[in-house]
């Protein structure tokens, strides 16, 4: 399963921040889509695995302080897409009662 050989790689390649890989070097190693290593990223992450990540990419987080890290960051990136929500929703309101189901234009 590419979850677990994602897993594998990850605790012996790259163990704390110091042995972060970019995206891009993960994905050439594990021969996946940029899709799929987030998606296997989310699941890891739902199963209580502490994949950490920065904006210099992933890493298996040894210390606490790395997974309060990362997560302080999918926090910030949740409040930024509950914004993005809020603006369309007002932005909707503007098309009016009869646009709302997607057809027509404003």
């Amino acid at each position: 399963m590419k979850e677990d050989l994602l897993l594998e790689y990850l605790k012996t390649m790259c163990p704390g921040r110091e042995r972060i890989q970019k995206s891009t070097q993960l994905e050439r190693a594990l021969h996946i889509s940029g899709n799929e290593l987030r998606r296997l990223i989310h699941r890891l992450r739902k199963r209580g695995i502490p994949v950490a990540s920065s904006r210099d990419g992933y890493f298996y987080a040894v210390t606490a302080g790395e997974v309060y890290s990362t997560i302080r960051q999918l926090k910030r990136m949740a409040s930024g897409l509950e914004a993005a929500i809020h603006g369309l929703e007002d932005a909707l309101e503007r098309f009016g009662p009869a646009n709302k189901d997607g057809g027509g234009s404003p």
